[in-house]
């Protein structure tokens, strides 16, 4: 949580209550082409590219992905570029009225073509949420406007079929478009599946002619449409939509899909597993602060999503409970493939999608693991007893220690850290700016982590060195909430930073 943000988000938060290791991880036909097809790159949101990424020398292109950002702090996320395996960079765009998305080339920074959708961002407390599309084969699919979805064909080529397909079915939509306009909205990421399936979860503001509820979709390669409420799926009459901006997760195989749930105050809430199919449940989880045991809060600010390890261990990060007892750092839940067994949490959560990291990227390690987690580690000065010592930081999921905030809690082993660079002047010693992602690349090749930085500079971690080895600065330096990192199929490096979208490489 944005430090200089947190009295304001306490009151707003209480008001409403190399190759071989490439090989292992990316098994996705778009992760083998080296396309970055979705949030945290592929269905599992591992975060890891299956190319070596650039050096970080100079700022090769550059586009706004906010046509009127406010001045000062940011308070809006912004969705995850994506990076066809031809080198077309997907840019999502939020404009003086709604948002559109533009095609360009990724050598150049050319835009080859612009793609309109009505689609409206649903209400946060806190940040304004994104739109995220995604990339599957030769299409692109795009929120839009009364939980449609945009399907624009051949993203790579200037000109491309556009259609629309709509989960609860045309016929529906046409009798009566104007109610499904004002109360249907995507509310998360898309996720496609290796057939061509989309998966996302959407709100119902109110009343419809099929009775429509919040809840989840999916959307068959053929078009047929199915969806089942957040509530049934959650088994709580309580449960009032899907998490806000929480991508759907799909296991390796494709056969089971996670996704989390939260009431209307987003006091708790629940992690599901779904047959990706039927969607019927698998198996439900009351998500719980593991030093508290109480019920974990599921903020609307968050971009969390689940990830999915290769042993098919599932990880989900939640804000602690009671707030801020873990200095606004939340936790990183930690469960097997069907739910049933909750392991061993990490000691950060609240806003971060975790990557996975092969072992053998990290020399220095001699455990027994065969994959690790990084994660962001900021420990947020003036909240709890945060001290402003952010860091970010590669895990033994398998492994325990105390946990360095509350010591009676046992957490994933650090196995590295590494402390931020510059200096916050904050009345904290030694505090520095806050490491700025939800989502890092990881980059197996090089042995190295990309993340972004809220002191305005773009950082390589190597992991070999536990260094900072390289880094560019991008902007001045800025508040704002978090943002992707992302590495293209020719190795160029994207980020975030002041409402720019930086192509960096060579």
């Amino acid at each position: 949580m944005k430090s200089a943000r947190l009295n304001k988000f306490r009151t707003n938060f209480f008001a409403i209550n190399a190759g071989l290791a490439v090989a292992m991880f990316a098994t996705t036909a778009s992760a083998q082409t080296g396309a970055w097809s979705t949030h945290s790159h592929d269905e599992q949101h591992t975060g890891v590219s299956f190319v070596a990424s650039q050096p970080l020398t100079r700022i090769r292109w550059h586009v706004p992905v906010d046509l009127a950002p406010p001045q000062g702090e940011i308070f809006s996320h912004y969705g995850s570029p994506l990076v066809t395996a031809a080198n077309t960079v997907i840019v999502p765009v939020k404009t003086t009225t709604g948002f559109r998305i533009e095609g360009h080339n990724g050598a150049s920074g050319k835009k080859m073509w612009t793609q309109a959708t009505k689609y409206q961002v649903p209400n946060a407390t806190f940040f304004l949420p994104a739109i995220g599309p995604t990339l599957s084969g030769n299409q692109l699919f795009v929120p839009d406007f009364a939980g449609r979805v945009i399907v624009r064909q051949t993203p790579d080529q200037i000109r491309g079929a556009v259609s629309r397909l709509i989960f609860y079915g045309k016929k529906n939509y046409t009798a009566n478009p104007t109610v499904y306009q004002q109360n249907v909205q995507i509310n998360t990421p898309l996720t496609t599946d290796a057939s061509g399936n989309i998966y996302f979860g959407f709100l119902v503001l109110g009343p419809t002619p099929i009775g429509l509820q919040s809840g989840l979709a999916r959307i068959a390669a053929n078009g047929a449409g199915a969806w089942i409420s957040a509530a049934s799926i959650s088994g709580d009459a309580s449960v009032t939509n899907i998490a806000m901006s929480c991508a759907p997760a799909l296991s390796h195989d494709g056969n089971t899909l996670y996704i989390a749930t939260t009431n209307a105050n987003a006091r708790y809430g629940y992690l599901v597993a779904l047959n990706s199919a039927t969607l019927a449940v698998v198996n439900r989880v009351r998500l719980k602060d593991p030093s508290s045991n109480q019920d974990a809060f599921i903020f609307d600010a968050s971009t969390a999503a689940p990830t999915i390890g290769p042993d098919g261990d599932v990880y989900f990060g939640v804000l602690e409970n009671p707030f801020p007892n873990h200095n606004d750092r939340g936790w990183l839940l930690h469960f097997n493939s069907d739910l049933t067994q909750e392991k061993i949490p990490g000691s950060f959560g609240w806003d971060d999608t975790a990557s996975i990291v092969s072992a053998t990227m990290v020399p220095s390690y001699t455990g027994t693991s065969s994959y690790l987690l990084m994660t962001k580690y900021n420990n947020y000065a003036g909240s709890g007893t945060g001290d402003g010592k952010n860091r970010i930081a590669i895990l033994d999921p398998n492994v325990t220690e105390h946990d360095p905030i509350l010591p009676a809690t046992v957490v994933m082993k650090e196995v590295l850290t590494v402390l931020g660079v510059t200096p916050d002047n904050n009345g904290f010693p030694g505090a520095v700016r806050e490491w700025c992602i939800n989502t890092a690349a990881v980059d197996p090749a090089t042995k190295s982590v990309i993340a972004n930085s809220e002191d305005g500079k773009l950082y390589r971690w190597d992991l070999t060195t536990n260094t900072l080895s390289q880094s560019i600065r991008l902007t001045s330096g800025i508040g704002e909430a978090y943002t992707p990192t992302v590495i293209g199929p020719d190795g160029t490096v994207y980020a975030i930073n002041g409402a720019i979208l930086n192509a960096v490489g060579q």
